[in-house]
């Protein structure tokens, strides 16, 4: 049992936490406050090639995988979950392509993405279905070579920036719950009846924005089909089970951000006559969100190495969902923790504190609910994939 990164990825680490430092850092704020879209930094990560850290090298990418993406989200996301998303949708949207899709669609699709030449978004949830994937209401209707795909899709992060989305529908308009009824598509932003409709007003993780898309007997190619007719659900399902570290690693950069900003904080505050850090109550609060880091760093590496190993699948994603739960929890907890060392400076825009605390909650919602996750743990557990003898 090795814990230790192979050079190449330690190599990576080191590249993307000096552009996280020199970059990144200095940009955290600006980009909160101005809620615009960071186009500097997509600039910067596309010419180091993270966006194709996730594709092969075939499709013009470098093979690193989702350890590889982890890692560099992680660094990342310590100062800014905004830059961190930037990297993330180089895999939410490409993770059914890349898993169930074919050569010509790769082909077509990926470099582009690799490359930071084209962009993309995922389109899941709907006003009315978003944990309850099946209460969707968009449908998408063969039509000989073609599927007429209309609907509404809500909540898509980087909507209005993308060139394609990958789309998920039912075959069949009402309101069935038949899992083997759905559909993964390719839309294109350019085709008629695609719009980009309302952004969303949000309370953290600003400057990517979130947003509609509408889309209104769009014709979709039959060749833009992810999988097999009837096969929506299951790549999409797996997809999402493979994000699971990805969206981990967002988590635990927002804990050690939170946290090194703090113990930053409380060497050169003083009360009392006395610097913060010889209280012994405020040290052993910052020593649990330092232990709990690095137990939810070995739940999320170890589900980014399942993920590389095709481990994505029912029965593994008990194991990738404890990584997403606990992590994203964490990083409300560490942002709660650290805002509290600070007091009422750190409610104050004038330091990190309040940042990290707003950015966090989000994590908790994002790609399947903290709740969401506990079921699929508890589902793992009674029917015997979790478990210890």
């Amino acid at each position: 049992m090795n814990f230790a990164l192979s050079p190449e990825l330690e190599e990576l680490q080191g590249t993307v936490r000096r552009i996280a430092r020199e970059k990144v850092k200095p940009r955290a704020r600006e980009i909160d406050e101005q809620d615009e879209y960071p186009e500097d930094l997509f600039e910067i990560f596309a010419k180091a090639g993270l966006f194709g850290l996730v594709i092969d090298e075939e499709h013009g990418g470098s093979g690193a995988g989702i350890t590889g993406l982890t890692l560099a989200i992680e660094e990342v996301a310590k100062y800014s979950q905004a830059a961190a998303l930037l990297l993330l949708l180089s895999r939410l949207p490409t993770g059914p392509l890349l898993i169930g899709g074919t050569s010509a669609q790769k082909h077509r699709y990926l470099p582009g993405i690799a490359a930071g030449t084209s962009r993309a978004a995922f389109g899941l949830s709907e006003p009315q279905a978003g944990s309850d994937v099946m209460g969707q209401s968009t449908v998408a209707v063969r039509d000989n070579d073609h599927y007429v795909l209309s609907g509404q899709k809500c909540w898509m992060s980087g909507v209005t920036v993308a060139d394609w989305y990958v789309v998920h529908a039912k075959l069949h308009e009402g309101s069935h719950r038949d899992h083997k009824q759905t559909v993964a598509l390719i839309v294109e932003r350019e085709w008629d009846g695609v719009t980009v409709g309302n952004t969303d007003h949000k309370m953290g993780v600003r400057g990517v924005a979130t947003g509609e898309l509408l889309l209104d007997q769009v014709r979709v190619p039959l060749e833009n089909r992810i999988g097999e007719e009837g096969g929506g659900f299951s790549v999409f399902m797996q997809g999402l089970n493979a994000m699971r570290p990805i969206v981990a690693a967002r988590g635990i950069g927002l804990a050690e951000g939170a946290l090194m900003y703090a113990v930053e904080y409380a060497k050169e505050r003083t009360a009392f006559g006395q610097p913060l850090a010889h209280f012994q109550g405020l040290q052993w609060m910052m020593a649990e969100i330092a232990a709990e880091i690095e137990a939810c760093r070995l739940l999320t590496y170890r589900a980014a190495w399942m993920s590389d190993r095709g481990e994505y699948g029912k029965n593994h994603a008990p194991f990738l969902s404890m990584a997403k739960w606990m992590a994203t929890e964490l990083a409300v907890k560490a942002s709660d923790v650290c805002l509290q060392v600070l007091g009422a400076a750190g409610y104050m825009k004038d330091h990190m504190t309040e940042l990290y605390y707003r950015d966090a909650r989000q994590l908790t919602i994002v790609e399947g609910t903290t709740q969401i996750q506990k079921g699929l743990v508890a589902d793992g557990l009674f029917r015997g994939d979790v478990w210890w003898d």
